[in-house]
């Protein structure tokens, strides 16, 4: 079985808004359970190590409302200690893991492209032969990622993640430090997307991308598709 990384934002506030933000609770558990129940390893870490914060508006206040995968994932008393004190992604090796996925939230867009070692190690996964993936905003985290010959990693790949009309839809366009549409798109990324807040994922070889929340399952499976041809 394969070793996979979920790697989560640290930032916690959305631009000037002063709203708290911080990665998506259900883009992070369905991947990890799609995982896990394929018999693989999963770890979990973040940009700056500790205790991430998730959106609050990833989580119902009443549980019964939540996602499948978050009510397991909250009732699940060994994947929840996995979110007490996570390893900084300096600490990571990227020579442990054959999959690296980057769980969204508006917070990665602030500290996803800015982390030299976030780049850095999904470079080095993609290099290896591993599986890179990312939800959502998530694909954030493959902006500043290159190849061995230094060609952005996305360049000449079908990617997806929040649109442009999502980021519209959702009054935050202004709000962030650039459209990740159209971010993708200027790197040579082959992007595709689908209606707004409507499942979409895509696997291009061995990336792996959802456009919303709602595509997280989605992305979960691809993952799991792409490492038994990885394995095979």
């Amino acid at each position: 079985m394969s070793t996979v990384l979920i790697v989560l934002t640290s930032h916690t506030i959305l631009g000037d808004t002063g709203k708290e933000t911080g990665y998506y609770f259900d883009e992070m558990a369905a991947p990890y359970y799609a995982a896990i129940d394929a018999g693989h390893t999963v770890s979990i870490a973040s940009i700056s190590g500790g205790n991430p914060t998730f959106d609050p508006a990833s989580v119902d206040d009443d549980p019964t409302k939540n996602p499948a995968p978050v009510a397991r994932f909250m009732d699940d008393a060994e994947a929840m200690a996995k979110l007490q004190g996570t390893p900084a992604i300096s600490d990571i090796n990227p020579a442990d893991y054959d999959a690296i996925f980057l769980a969204g939230g508006h917070g990665t867009m602030f500290d996803f492209p800015d982390s030299e070692k976030l780049s850095t190690v999904v470079g080095a996964i993609w290099d290896g032969g591993g599986v890179v993936s990312a939800v959502c905003h998530g694909p954030a985290g493959l902006v500043n990622a290159v190849k061995a010959d230094g060609t952005p990693l996305v360049a000449g790949l079908r990617v997806s993640g929040f649109t442009d009309a999502e980021e519209d839809a959702v009054g935050l366009s202004s709000e962030v430090p650039f459209l990740l549409e159209a971010r993708l798109r200027e790197l040579g990324g082959k992007f595709e997307g689908g209606e707004n807040w409507v499942p979409f994922a895509i696997r291009d070889g061995r990336l792996v991308t959802g456009q919303n929340p709602a595509s997280a399952p989605q992305v979960g499976d691809l993952i799991v598709e792409a490492l038994a041809e990885k394995a095979s």
